[in-house]
């Protein structure tokens, strides 16, 4: 069986309240940017969850994208099974024996959409479970933290399974915060901050100082090199590289000794700071002061 969506869940987005859809509709857009490289996957949001329908697509570089995205809590990835009974017994069995084994525990959980299907959720999770005992005569049932727990949903359009959950990287979709300035030097710190930053929805932008002599090719190259990893986060990031040798040297020129360094970065944040003004971000980040 090949599986036909992945549904998404929002974990954080659920207590948004009026905004809410405002928080959803950002996320299907940040989902539809990041996989646009898979012509066939169509993205559709709702006020519960988000539906990525993969059209033949393969499923495992899709829910590795997935994984990258803030604002989904978790996802499943679903089998598209024809809304009648003997099509959800013959999966449901299906099923069970490719994922079971020995020891495992499982349970039922079904859930209408369609309240014009011939049987309620309770009358559901009762055949189907009947179903899996006749499958698999020895497995037993745990209602709390199951091995395998199948989720059946009854839609307008099919019915759908999954029993995997998948965690997701959850926070807030990225752009739902506001845009704001990282200083992105070549440490582990400065990327640590904007990914902080992406996580808790600011969509930002990265500003370097190179000064060579005093910074090698291969700082500026690290730093352009992190924001590309970033950008799996937060797709696009605009890259800023700000020339600096000519304010270090007057401040090496000029300055006493001790505050070289309290003055070097006092510079830079206010650079950084005349820059966020200028393209009208709305906050600062940074490693440390």
């Amino acid at each position: 069986m090949q599986y036909s969506e992945i549904m998404v869940r929002y974990g954080e987005l659920s207590t948004k309240g009026k905004n809410r859809m405002r928080f959803i509709n950002k996320l299907k857009r940040n989902i539809q940017a990041v996989l646009s490289v898979y012509p066939q996957v169509h993205v559709k949001a709702d006020r519960d969850r988000t539906h990525v329908y993969l059209h033949g697509t393969d499923y495992q570089p899709v829910a590795e994208s997935l994984k990258q995205i803030f604002g989904i809590q978790n996802f499943s990835p679903s089998y598209k099974i024809e809304k009648s009974v003997p099509a959800l017994i013959e999966a449901v069995q299906t099923i069970m024996k490719e994922v079971y084994q020995e020891g495992m525990t499982f349970k039922i959980s079904s859930k209408r959409s369609d309240h014009s299907f011939e049987l309620d959720s309770r009358e559901l999770n009762q055949t189907l479970g009947d179903a899996v005992f006749e499958a698999i005569p020895n497995v037993q049932v745990k209602m709390k933290a199951p091995d395998i727990d199948l989720r059946v949903e009854i839609r307008e359009e099919a019915a759908y399974i999954s029993y995997e959950t998948i965690r997701g990287a959850g926070g807030l979709p990225v752009g739902t915060s506001g845009k704001g300035m990282l200083m992105l030097s070549g440490g582990i710190d400065s990327p640590v901050a904007g990914y902080l930053a992406l996580k808790r929805g600011v969509d930002i932008e990265a500003v370097h100082f190179a000064s060579p002599p005093y910074t090698s090719p291969g700082a500026l190259k690290k730093a352009q090199d992190l924001t590309r990893k970033l950008t799996k986060f937060g797709g696009n990031i605009q890259f800023i590289e700000v020339p600096f040798t000519e304010i270090q040297e007057e401040i090496k020129a000029k300055a006493p000794e001790a505050y070289l360094m309290t003055l070097t970065r006092r510079f830079m944040m206010r650079i950084t700071d005349r820059i966020r003004e200028e393209r009208g971000l709305k906050s600062l980040s940074m490693e440390k002061v």
